[in-house]
């Protein structure tokens, strides 16, 4: 399978929105317990939104909403370095 199909299910409104309220819970919440289901709560939130966006659930909103949400989890550590780069330059 090429992985670069599933490229088309990415949203990016639906991807940027979980990174944030990801590093928020990440940030705001200092607790190992949290950090544990920062990915299925990214999962849930990318479905909620799709939902929310395209007002119908099929399999296709449904794949969007779960591999956005989940890809913003994989995406954190490059999103925690750039703002690690920006302060340093300050």
């Amino acid at each position: 399978m090429d992985v670069s199909a599933l490229m088309d299910f990415g949203n990016v409104l639906i991807f940027g929105i979980c990174l944030c309220v990801g590093f928020i819970l990440k940030d705001a919440v200092q607790t190992d317990k949290i950090n544990r289901y920062i990915p299925l709560i990214m999962g849930a939130l990318g479905v909620a939104l799709s939902f929310w966006i395209f007002q119908v659930m099929t399999p296709t909103v449904l794949l969007t909403g779960l591999f956005s949400g989940l890809a913003s989890t994989g995406a954190y550590e490059a999103f925690k370095n750039l703002i690690k780069n920006i302060s340093k330059e300050k």
